[in-house]
């Protein structure tokens, strides 16, 4: 099928860096001028990402779009596992949810209809672009799974794409993960691979030119980079393990504490990164009440299911140890989507959408109600957001199954074209609202960050950073850390020797 040049990326296991080395070579790939596109056929995350026709994909294929410079459609990801309870997952098809389904009945039943999928999109993709950078998921050695897996050697084969294994140095081991992951493939998979990454690199690399030899003596595998491991990427997280890097404790050298609560069910938590980017704030992840302490913000941040979420909150203390620092008034409370629903008088879910739990009652925070429908709303949104006597033009996106009301009309957040997004308090310190994206609006967060200031008693910070710049320089600066440490015309060569040899055979 091949009309567009592919290269496939694997990983010896999940966390390796595959998402982030695809991001970089589809920015590489664009900077020499060729018409490239992500792929992923099946994604687990609970971070989505919208495209411009409102449908819902891996976050990360969305990403590695932006990158490469072209709009994101589901034909990167045709495939979206969400999560919601255990052992089950919201099946989402081209955007659009198909059904809830546990894994045993996923694997049966689905695998048919998912390589049909996969085919679909990737003969779609081949006919549109020049490349395709495509990335797999955990391992290709997952013996027990490969029998019925949509995600690894299989694509490659459907793609007939030459196969580059990444392994991260960081976890250790690195030369028998390798070495283990090839020796388990089937052979004819082992020769699609043309060689392997190593990512992560710290240190002296003069004290791995031993094992790399070896390594390439052993296996016959050329090591195509060794890739150092990069700070402050700036760049979104795919999903929630990246979440163990982040610290529960104050900063002190930074003036404003962001609390942002970490529940077992947390979703679309990006949401918070340009604040990782501002000179003044200090962002931790909180998972037990006595982290909280007295942060000048907590936001409460989406959730994959929000009544169990919230009832994580009451049970954890976190609930109580909020409404604490909601009395004193000194801390602004900020909830958005699943967490703007938390904020509310109550929630009910008749249609057991998320939970057995027909009504739960809410933080009781905000004058609203909500109810959860049997069809998302996914959709980009703007308008104009009304804050501390002034108005902002602000764009997001959607993506929930609720329905909120107002139960007070004056206290709406943001006017769009369809009405009321959101709700605020009387003094403006409780926030919600079902924006994801609301603080990638820079002015904003800067008058937002600044009303926190004033309230500390601080000076206000009127030049503060443009998170859209910092992503793509964050873009460029990976392509050219990436492009630096690995053999890029060797790999170049390695995709044309592969793709010669397809239309010889």
């Amino acid at each position: 099928m091949a009309k567009a040049l592919p290269l496939m990326f694997q990983g010896t296991n999940s966390d390796v860096g595959k998402s982030v080395v695809v991001t970089a070579f589809c920015r590489i790939f664009a900077q020499d001028g060729h018409k490239t596109v992500p792929f992923k056929s099946q994604n687990m995350a609970l971070n989505s990402y919208i495209t411009i026709d409102g449908k819902e994909i891996g976050r990360a294929q969305g990403v590695q779009a932006e990158a490469a410079g072209i709009m994101a459609t589901t034909d990167m990801n045709p495939i979206l596992l969400k999560p919601n309870r255990d052992n089950q997952a919201q099946i989402v098809v081209h955007g659009k949810p198909y059904k809830n389904m546990e894994a045993g009945a996923y694997r049966r039943e689905f695998f048919q209809t998912g390589l049909e999928l996969i085919q679909q999109s990737l003969s779609t993709l081949s006919e549109r672009y020049e490349r395709i950078v495509i990335e797999g998921a955990g391992s290709p050695a997952e013996i027990n799974l490969n029998d019925r897996e949509m995600v690894n050697m299989r694509v490659a084969r459907m793609a007939d794409a030459p196969v580059i294994l990444i392994g991260d140095i960081e976890k250790g081991g690195v030369f028998a993960s390798l070495v283990g992951t090839l020796q388990l493939m089937e052979p004819e998979d082992r020769d699609r691979v043309i060689g392997v990454i190593i990512n992560k690199f710290r240190g002296d690399i003069r004290l791995l030119e031993s094992g790399l030899t070896w390594f390439e003596e052993y296996t016959g595998k050329p090591i195509l980079g060794v890739v150092p491991y990069m700070e402050n990427l700036n760049i979104d997280a795919e999903d929630s393990v990246i979440l163990n890097q982040y610290t529960s404790v104050r900063n002190a050298e930074k003036e404003l504490d962001i609390a942002v609560i970490q529940y077992p069910k947390i979703s679309n938590f990006t949401d918070v990164d340009p604040f990782f980017a501002e000179q003044d704030c200090h962002v931790r992840f909180i998972t037990r009440a006595d982290q909280l302490h007295e942060p000048d913000l907590v936001i409460l941040p989406g959730s994959k299911n929000t009544i169990e979420d919230l009832l994580f909150l009451r049970k954890s203390g976190i609930a109580q140890k909020i409404a604490e620092l909601q009395k004193k008034k000194h801390t602004m409370i900020f909830g958005v989507c699943g967490g703007y629903q938390m904020l509310g008088e109550k929630i009910a879910d008749p249609f057991a959408i998320e939970s057995l739990n027909q009504e739960v009652e809410g933080l009781r925070f905000l004058p609203i109600k909500t109810a959860f429908t049997k069809e998302k709303k996914t959709v980009l949104s703007n308008g104009s957001l009304n804050l501390y006597g002034k108005s902002f033009n602000v764009t997001g996106y959607e993506i929930h199954m609720g329905e909120t009301r107002v139960t007070v009309e004056s206290r709406g957040l943001i006017e769009t074209k369809n009405g009321w997004d959101g709700c605020k308090a009387l003094d403006e310190k409780i926030i919600g609202t079902y924006f994801h994206g609301i603080f990638h609006n820079d002015e904003f967060r800067k008058e937002l960050l600044n009303q926190i200031r004033q309230i500390k008693g601080l000076a206000p910070i009127y030049q503060r950073v443009s998170f859209n710049q910092l992503r793509e320089e964050a873009f460029d600066r990976l392509a050219d850390h990436v492009r630096g440490n690995v053999k890029l015309d060797v790999i170049e060569q390695l995709m044309k020797d592969y793709q010669k040899r397809g239309i010889t055979q």
